[in-house]
């Protein structure tokens, strides 16, 4: 349990103890400074302890977001300061200090106040959380208190509660068809314990089903697989509003989330194929495709943001323009909608998977997402040229993660660092795009068998290694990524169905799912500051020129029914290897305490 220590004069009547055991904490009072010193001094420096003023007025829900968000070592609301084990000594010195100074000569008369004054006098970072209509003072005098109290009474606590679990910037589908009664499931779920991780794990094992269903190919199993699916999504908006309502955040939680969503999108993919071919329809092309593209934009989405987030200077006339267009109600929406998120892409999807075919399922999403891509990236591309922006070497570094080189791409690039330096600085990006056109054209316009596509895939390791040569601080270098995932997977996908054998699609299909998780994992570890996966893991697994080189050599020398078992194997290998380091790095993270994390962010 974690520890509160009350200072100052105790208020008769007050609820303050009961609201600190409410939210799990054990009090103890303090008759001065120098008594919660030595009660701070007696709390083990593995748990979390806080310092609150004894005639603190506010609602429960302020104290929750003040004192229990695991996401921030040091935090702080009017009249309350919480440390977590890593702001443990900030706060004690900062205790230390205002013990030694007398701490009555501030006209500050809260203890805790004046710690959280001395803590940003020392430029550390403390959290304060935005409460809005919720009341959190230490009131001076009977009158105010009395004020307070009526301020409390006029704010309903559970109603801000349940409105703040629903993220702030959400989809159309998702803001008017599943927030408004998703959020009183996912209270619902914390009132019977359980976890966001239990709930994502349902929306995961809900969307298996779904595809399940969908691979019976009958037209039950597919408005079963449908509503199935707007089920599974229900509960995907749920885990994370129950998360936010009961601020129970975590590294590993984050990543089931993420992960998770990926997973249950593209084995609906599969699950929709495979009713497909039980109905004489053969659309593992499309469902590549699809998943594909919808990996790419992804890509483009992560890259442009490690590239940006934290640029100095960071101005553009067309981020200016897209702010202004925000401020107008109606073009949010439509802006909002016309990306094809989650929320519209997976009503979509359920829709036509009950009243059409997997092809013709297949087409709208292809269409719908190619659109949405090409809109996003020629915004970004418009805010990268017309801004103003130095790019740190932190984004550089995280761009060149997100590039995922292997040992002959990274050779190449040690041994071209000094003629790379004397090309423009636009060059990478074109680079990247003309080695990635140049190998999935020659793997499509040649015969399969051939020489060619092996010749292009060398070809594609020199631009590769050349287009990261030298950092990617360029304007545009945020696509060299992109332009790598999608030379990658459109050579799998271009050799898989020039082989025009059974099941040469499926299993090209799982080797590119069992990349793409490895180049998800990639971006999850870097947004949570723990560096990409270890250069082992990216050799072994050959880096993206390795693993197309490989792919296009095994297709010149094998038969096309050898290269489907070919490709079934390496898929396997691929995703044992990553697969296991990715959960043993992760549940590690968990286990030792990472910073806990939470991504209001959505990938598309």
């Amino acid at each position: 349990m974690s520890t509160a220590i009350l200072t100052g004069q105790p208020v008769p009547g007050s609820s303050i103890e009961a609201d600190l055991r409410s939210l799990g904490f054990d009090p103890r009072t303090a008759a001065d400074a120098a008594e919660a010193e030595t009660l701070l001094a007696e709390v083990p420096g593995d748990e979390r302890v806080a310092l609150v003023d004894a005639r603190f007025v506010g609602h429960v829900h302020a104290l929750r977001l003040g004192l229990t968000d695991p996401r921030f070592p040091l935090a702080g609301i009017p009249g309350a300061v919480t440390a977590q084990p890593a702001g443990r000594q900030a706060l004690t010195r900062a205790m230390a200090r205002e013990n030694s100074a007398g701490g009555g000569t501030t006209l500050v008369d809260s203890l805790a106040d004046r710690i959280l004054t001395a803590l940003d006098a020392d430029g550390t970072g403390v959290h304060r959380p935005e409460l809005g209509s919720l009341v959190a003072a230490v009131p001076a005098d009977p009158q105010a208190r009395n004020e307070a109290r009526q301020a409390v009474a006029d704010v309903d606590d559970e109603a801000v509660r349940l409105k703040s679990a629903v993220k702030a910037r959400d989809g159309f589908f998702t803001t008017y068809c599943i927030s408004p009664y998703s959020r009183y499931i996912a209270r619902w779920c914390a009132r019977r314990g359980l976890t966001p991780n239990q709930v994502t794990t349902a929306s995961l094992l809900t969307a298996l089903i779904a595809a399940a269903c969908a691979a019976t190919g009958t037209r039950g199993g597919f408005v079963a697989a449908g509503v199935l699916l707007i089920a599974s999504f229900v509960l995907d908006c749920t885990d994370g509003q129950l998360a936010r309502y009961s601020l129970q955040y975590s590294t590993l939680g984050a990543w089931l989330d993420a992960t998770f969503d990926r997973a249950k999108e593209y084995a609906y993919y599969a699950g929709l194929a495979l009713g497909a071919a039980r109905g004489g329809d053969d659309v593992w092309a499309l469902a590549l495709g699809a998943m594909v593209l919808q990996t790419c934009r992804h890509v483009v989405d992560f890259s442009f943001n490690e590239a940006n987030h934290d640029a100095t200077a960071n101005t553009s006339p067309t981020a200016a323009l897209s702010d202004k267009l925000d401020s107008v109600g109606w073009t949010v929406w439509v802006r909002r909608m016309i990306v094809l998120p989650i929320g519209e892409r997976w009503a979509m999807i359920a829709v036509l998977t009950a009243v059409t075919t997997p092809r013709i399922t297949f087409y709208a999403l292809l269409i719908g997402c190619a659109f949405a891509a090409t809109y996003t990236t020629a915004g970004r591309v418009l805010r990268s040229l017309t801004r103003k922006a130095r790019r740190t070497d932190r984004a550089a570094g995280a761009l060149a993660d997100l590039a995922d080189s292997g040992p002959l791409a990274q050779g190449l690039a040690g041994a071209l660092k000094k003629p790379a330096r004397r090309l423009p600085g636009f060059t990478a990006p074109v680079i990247a795009l003309l080695g990635a056109l140049a190998v999935v054209l020659t793997a499509a316009l040649t015969d399969f068998g051939g020489p060619w596509p092996v010749v292009a895939a060398l070809g594609y390791a020199l631009t590769s290694g050349l287009a990261v040569a030298r950092p990617l601080k360029g304007a545009l270098d945020w696509l060299v990524p992109p332009f790598l995932r999608a030379a990658e997977y459109g050579t799998v996908l271009v050799l898989a169905a020039k082989a025009d054998v059974n099941g040469a699609l499926p299993a090209a299909f799982g080797l590119v799912a069992a990349v793409a998780y490895h180049h998800y994992d990639t971006v999850y570890r870097i947004r949570g500051d723990a560096g990409a996966p270890p250069a082992w893991l990216v050799r072994s697994i050959g880096g993206h020129e390795g693993r197309t080189l490989l792919v296009t050599v095994l297709a010149a020398l094998l038969t096309a029914s050898q290269l489907k078992v070919a490709l079934t194997a390496l898929a396997v290998a691929v995703a044992l290897v990553v697969l296991v380091e990715s959960i043993r790095f992760w549940v590690a993270a968990h286990q030792g305490g990472a910073p806990a994390v939470h991504d209001e962010g959505e990938p598309a």
